[in-house]
């Protein structure tokens, strides 16, 4: 089997996947009504299914949302377009919208999803649920704030978990003080990997032994529309890797003194980045902080790595000669491991191209 007859028989076993997938959901709503939608269900499908109660329980939650609230998406899984994993994942975003609701989200995702990672397809469905009830949107986000907290999970063979649940832009500050110090502290001699360089920075800076590292910042982007700046609208706003937030929150982080905000100038109507205030291989300054505004985020699928972390890239080789030219139409965003493999393996590219990943000039926000 070559190399492009195994991607063509992984892609047809998916989509045969997926629609064997789709019926089963159309049993289990159909055994649901049968039995009365009792409790009892659950525990049948368990059985038959060799499931848990609560994988069970949660299969059976997701066939009655799929036959009743979003039935595009379920006609998607017919199509071969999205497996029950991701489906879940829409069922959980738009769980505490009305049923009307929901049917308006299933109408603004329709077919969106074909080729989408499933955590792309969550943010899809996390932007839908935003516009379809913003008001509800930045009510939850409030009072999930009040859900921060810190937890220990102890694990096998002498090692746990630290578990911390915070505001995203706090948690993704965090992080990026904690990123940026490994990296620093990553020279030719340091054999730890970067992976235990964060774990022990993040270690040392909690129990006060380290005190971090000069010109070393906690920071985050966060984008915000004029109106929502000015209170007249509260949606729009977004970090930087974690995807939109409610204008009450984003404002509430423009009023902390150590914010540093600029201008960045867009098209009114689709939104792409067209100016940050200000011909060679490494762009200047100011063109690898456009390419950063505009990107926002790590371009191959499923990525959130925010563009602040990750390297800008020459779409088309640089040593392509004019077409690969060191321009804004020829540069996006890529995390560093992303960048190697795309380098590595030109048939990847190849792909990435057929999926569309370039974002010339407009900004991805949906």
């Amino acid at each position: 089997m070559s190399d492009d007859a195994a991607v063509e028989t992984m892609t047809v076993a998916r989509e045969a996947v997926c629609r064997a997938q789709a019926l089963q959901v159309h049993a289990v709503a159909r055994l649901c009504k049968i039995r009365g939608h009792t409790r009892w269900v659950a525990d049948e499908v368990a059985l038959e299914l060799s499931l848990s109660k609560q994988a069970a329980a949660g299969l059976v939650g997701v066939a009655e949302v799929l036959t009743t609230r979003l039935p595009k998406l379920l006609a998607a899984m017919e199509n071969g377009e999205v497996d029950l994993r991701t489906a879940g994942k829409v069922c959980e975003v738009t769980a505490t919208l009305s049923d009307e609701q929901a049917r308006e989200v299933d109408d603004r995702i329709a077919g969106r999803l074909a080729g989408k990672d499933s955590e792309k397809v969550r943010r899809i469905a996390r932007d839908a649920v935003c516009a379809v009830d913003p008001d509800g949107y930045a009510e939850r986000s409030k009072k999930r704030r009040k859900d921060r907290r810190v937890e220990l999970i102890h694990a096998d063979e002498g090692m746990a978990a630290l578990w911390v649940h915070l505001p995203a832009e706090i948690a993704s500050a965090i992080y990026a003080k904690v990123d940026g110090i490994a990296r620093k502290l990553k020279t030719k001699g340091e054999d730890r990997t970067l992976d235990q360089l964060r774990a022990d920075v993040l270690a040392d800076l909690a129990l006060g032994k380290h005190e971090g590292l000069p010109g070393v910042l906690a920071q985050v982007y966060v984008h915000v529309p004029i109106d929502a700046a000015l209170g007249i609208t509260n949606t729009g706003c977004e970090l930087s890797g974690h995807g939109p937030i409610a204008g009450d929150i984003a404002r509430e982080i423009m009023r902390d003194p150590n914010s540093v905000w600029r201008k960045v100038t867009c098209d009114p109507v689709s939104g792409a980045v067209l100016d940050v205030g200000r011909t060679r291989y490494r762009p200047p300054a100011a063109l690898d902080e456009f390419v950063r505004v505009r990107d926002r985020e790590c371009l191959a699928p499923g990525c959130r790595r925010p563009a602040q972390r990750s390297d800008v890239d020459h779409h088309r080789d640089y040593r392509r000669g004019k077409n690969g030219r060191t321009s804004k139409s020829n540069l996006n965003c890529l995390c560093r491991r992303h960048h190697r493999l795309k380098v590595r393996h030109e048939a990847l590219v190849y792909r990435m191209e057929v999926k569309d990943l370039r974002r010339l000039a407009v900004a991805a926000v949906g």
